[in-house]
């Protein structure tokens, strides 16, 4: 198998085996769309240089068309207003023949219990740029929203979907990181089986100078980890992260124990 074709793979699989950051409407009474896991051999071209997120795309337009019960009616949808944009359909697509306006979001956040009051308040992104109350948010009262704007009336009498039939959800997959001193907690609304690593700062690394590390590119942060890379020493380690750190970039991480246990975490500047 080509090595392009391998990377892709383990992508893929790795988002498929990426939880739901919620359950049902449990959060701001937004939907989760719900489709059951199942690993498959991906077959598509996917360019490299696409951003992650729009790459992420890509892998749920093949995981919907391997199953039976959707049929995808469009993606990508731009809606425009006087040639200006408004925003962007992810996608529209019937299952089981109810149509469903699909949104797609994948997202890497870790806990800070000094942020906000609450539990969704207190997951932020690893460089403290954005927040998940603030994507919540701005799905709720602006994404969502443009599918009753005037201007998607004709796409979707060309689909020929009535407004009042259509749901809308969300399909929102996550990657959470805690604390390397709080790895216990134990969250109330959010899916705790999307707690996948610790995160940490310089300092802590101390307490691993006998595990070796590796540093994966941002599309590879959605690998499952394994042994079959090449592993840093400590001191090797220590001197790429630190010229990383210093452009105020959180890097995601792979960690091996003496035991040979992996386990995955965020070096942060922050803390």
């Amino acid at each position: 198998m080509h090595q392009k074709t391998k990377d892709i793979q383990k992508r893929f699989d790795g988002f498929l085996q990426t939880h739901n950051l919620w359950k049902n409407n449990a959060v701001f009474n937004l939907n989760q769309f719900e489709t059951p896991y199942k690993s498959s051999k991906i077959d598509i071209e996917i360019d490299e240089k696409l951003r992650l997120g729009k790459y992420i795309e890509r892998f749920v337009s093949f995981e919907l068309s391997q199953n039976k019960s959707i049929e995808i009616l469009a993606e990508n949808i731009q809606i425009q207003r006087n040639k200006i944009t408004l925003g962007e359909l992810d996608c529209l697509l019937l299952k089981n023949n109810s149509p469903i306006h699909l949104e797609i979001i994948y997202k890497f956040y870790l806990f800070d219990d000094k942020i906000g009051n609450t539990e969704i308040e207190h997951f932020i992104g690893p460089n403290r740029k954005d927040a998940l109350i603030e994507k919540l948010t701005k799905l709720k009262g602006k994404q969502l929203p443009i599918l009753f704007a005037k201007e998607c009336e004709n796409l979707l009498d060309n689909l020929g979907i009535s407004l009042k039939d259509i749901s809308q959800q969300i399909y929102f997959k996550a990657q959470l990181f805690v604390p390397i001193n709080k790895k216990n907690i134990n969250l109330s609304v959010l899916n705790n089986n999307c707690i996948v690593g610790f995160y940490c700062n310089l300092k802590d690394l101390s307490q691993f100078l006998t595990c070796k590390f590796y540093i994966p590119i941002k599309k590879d942060w959605l690998i499952i980890p394994h042994k079959n890379v090449n592993w840093l020493q400590f001191s090797d380690f220590q001197n790429e992260v630190t010229s990383i750190l210093k452009r105020q970039f959180s890097p995601l991480c792979w960690l091996k124990k003496e035991n040979g246990e992996i386990e995955k975490f965020f070096l942060v500047w922050w803390t």
